[in-house]
Order: structure tokens, then C-alpha cells, then sequence
């Protein structure tokens, strides 16, 4: 059965928002939790699902606000002089479950504002697109009038939300549960959109509006980057090879993970947080854009290796990254070396729904064996354990 979403005649306050956050924050069931954040999902329209989405999970969708924690004080002075809220990284900090358990003890909700989700979003995106001379000011006059219309919980959950501080108990795990529970989809289905678009939010959307058949539009495309799959670990190869029977067993590289899309001479590499760094690693691009095939979707480790082939500290790889200035010089004092463990896009078909051993053929198939992560496939032990000593 799929739950699609009603046209609501109520706008989504940001006070009822805050005190399901308040609440999820407060217990401890894991199921109440995602009963909580789907009981607002499903009550909440088209737009107003990806925004709460969104803040459930600690993100605002505008990328650069330009506030910081000295722009947030000076807009709302009276709180930041009382001290009932921490700087950045400091304990209770902004809006946590004790501190939510201590303002509201009996569990009663707290009075909020009228201030609608939709609102807050609008005042956000006039901040992100306030520039030019006087913008400070100006992006604090929006932060004050803004602050002052809002409740206590509302602020210090604001205040969490700019700064990336907010610790709620709503992590987008519990989130992309809470969205397939209200969508009455499967969790898995709601999960691989989610990572083959990169962003919850608008897959949240998508489920709630359209079903199966939104979540069906999210599809591997080149230059758009996919969240990272994730390996498995165990103590031991037996305790591995135990519960797989028969499993791939690779070098761990202390590395930075990359992902490379290729469409001809076209080449943009990811972080693993989805942001592009071509520019600072070109010698990356450089031997993607080299292998014959026209289009690819690749994830491997960009590490920086020694003259005599043994790695650097990880913070020496790292220096490489985010870098806009002097990139040649650095790439010659600490040049990298790309290892690829994975293809998911070939040629205008993506692999992602094949065995990783399958696709591990097909990389094989297409890259030199240099660019290959060392890999074992096995059902041995003994050949694990041979394996593992020689790493």
C-alpha cells in the first residue's frame, strides 16, 4: 500500500517540526522514533517534505549561507548574554536531547511561533543570495527579524541547524526509514534512490508524491555522483568467509576515496562527500581521461605514495584536496596514485544492479591492471589468510 501525500489546507510550522524533533530526540526506541518523523511526513505537503527532510537530517538546502557563529550572536545578543547556548562543539550544545529533556521535563510541548517552514526557507535563501557591499549587515538585519519571531526551542534549533551542530537524534538513516514507513514503500527501495541521487530531500519528495514511480526517476547519470556503497568487515577471514561462503577480499588504502565520471574527454572527480575536485587533483583526471572507453562511472582511492612505492601519512593525501592555488607545484613534491576498486556505468549502461563480481570483471576488462585494487576472490580460508599476510 502507498500512502501519497494529501493537498493540505495548513502550512507545516517550524514549531511543530521542532517539537517532533524534541520528541525523537527524547526516546530512545529506534521505532518510535521513525513513527514520529513519518507521522510529520505524511502530514506535510509536497514542498514541505523536502524542507523538513532536509533540516530533520541537520542540512539547509542553501550550500553557503555566510553565517557564522559571531553573525548568529550579534543577531540574537539577548541569547547569547543569558548563555543558555554553547558555541560550536562544546558541551550541551544548541539542541540536544538533554538539553530538550531539561526545558521540558512533564514532556508538554513548547509554545512556537506561527512561522512556516516555507518562510524560513525564503529568509535563508535571501541570506545565501545576500552579497556585495553591506551584506553582513544586511544578512544579519534578516537574521534578527527572523530570530525574533521565533520561540526558544525554534531559535536554539536554528541556531543547530546553521552551524551543523544540531543533535537531535534524527540521523538520515532514521529518516529515509521514517519516509519509506509513510510512503508505505520498502525501506531498500527509498535507500537506493537516496544514493543514486546523491541528496534525501528529493527523493523524500518523490517517495511521498509519486510512490514507486517517483523513486523510479533516480537512475545512474553521468556527472551526477552517487553516494558511496559501503564494504562489509570482520574480525578474521574465516569469520568473513563464514557468514559470505564465498567473498572479496581487497587492499584497505589509507587513501582519500574518488569517485571519476568520464564522457569523452570530460573528465570530473568527487570527493566522498560529493563535492567536485578536479581541479585539484588533475594527474586523477588525467589517467581516467587516457582509458579507451567513452563513458565511465568509477570509484577508487587517490593516495599518495613515496618514491619507493610505500604510502604517506593519510594528512599528506589530504593536502591534496580542496587545494585552488599552486596545484602543479604540490602535485610535484606529493603526486598521487589512483587505485580502482569499482565500475558502475559503462558506456551508457550502469552496472549498479550487477554482483560486485561481475563488475569487478568488467573493470578488469577496461583498466590496466596498475589502476586495479588488489583483490582476492575466494571460498579458502587458508587462501585469505595467505592473502591478508601478504598485504
Amino acid at each position: 500500500m502507498q500512502c501519497h501525500l494529501p493537498q493540505r489546507t495548513l502550512a507545516l510550522k517550524l514549531a511543530t517540526l521542532v517539537a517532533t524533533s524534541r520528541r525523537v530526540a527524547a526516546t530512545r526506541s529506534r521505532r518510535e522514533k521513525i513513527a514520529l518523523l513519518a507521522e510529520l511526513f505524511a502530514g506535510a505537503s509536497r514542498d514541505e517534505v523536502e524542507l523538513a527532510a532536509a533540516y530533520l537530517c541537520g542540512v539547509v538546502p542553501q550550500e553557503k549561507l555566510g553565517v557564522g557563529w559571531a553573525a548568529l550572536q550579534a543577531a540574537s545578543p539577548e541569547m547569547a548574554e543569558s548563555g543558555s547556548i554553547a558555541g560550536p562543539g562544546e558541551p550541551e550544545t544548541l539542541f540536544t536531547a538533554a538539553s530538550a529533556a531539561k526545558a521540558h521535563p512533564d514532556g508538554a510541548e513548547a509554545s512556537g511561533s506561527g512561522v512556516e517552514l516555507a518562510e524560513l526557507d525564503a529568509v535563508l535563501e535571501r541570506i545565501a543570495r545576500s552579497t556585495g557591499k553591506g551584506s553582513a549587515e544586511g544578512r544579519r538585519r534578516l537574521l534578527r527579524e527572523l530570530l525574533a519571531r521565533l520561540g526558544e526551542d525554534e531559535r536554539h534549533f536554528l541556531f543547530g541547524l546553521v552551524m551543523g551542530e544540531l543533535r537531535q537524534g534524527a540521523l538520515e538513516a532514521l529518516v529515509i526509514e521514517a519516509v519509506a514507513q509513510a510512503a508505505g514503500l520498502p525501506v531498500a527501495d527509498v535507500r537506493r534512490a537516496v544514493m543514486l541521487s546523491g541528496s534525501l530531500p528529493p527523493v523524500a519528495r518523490a517517495a511521498l508524491s509519486d510512490g514507486a514511480e517517483g523513486l523510479a526517476r533516480f537512475a545512474v547519470q553521468l556527472f551526477r555522483p552517487v553516494l558511496p556503497m559501503l564494504a562489509g568487515s570482520a574480525e578474521t577471514a574465516v569469520e568473513a568467509l563464514a557468514e559470505l561462503g564465498r567473498a572479496a577480499l581487497e587492499w584497505k588504502l589509507d587513501g582519500a576515496r574518488v569517485q571519476i565520471h568520464k564522457a569523452g574527454d570530460d573528465v570530473r572527480v568527487y570527493s566522498r562527500r560529493l563535492n567536485e575536485v578536479t581541479a585539484a587533483v588533475p594527474e586523477v583526471a588525467d589517467a581516467v581521461r587516457r582509458l579507451p572507453a567513452r563513458e565511465l562511472i568509477l570509484e577508487g582511492e587517490a593516495i599518495a605514495l613515496r618514491p619507493d612505492g610505500t604510502p604517506h601519512p593519510f594528512q599528506t593525501t589530504m593536502t591534496r584536496f580542496g587545494r585552488r592555488l599552486e596545484v602543479e607545484r604540490v602535485r610535484a613534491t606529493v603526486p598521487l596514485t589512483l587505485f580502482l576498486f569499482d565500475l558502475l556505468y559503462l558506456d551508457g549502461a550502469s552496472l549498479l544492479e550487477e554482483p560486485l563480481e561481475r563488475r569487478a570483471t568488467r573493470l578488469a576488462g577496461c583498466v590496466p591492471a596498475s589502476l586495479v585494487v588488489p583483490r582476492l576472490v575466494t571460498e579458502s580460508a587458508e587462501a585469505a589468510d595467505r592473502f591478508l599476510a601478504e598485504t
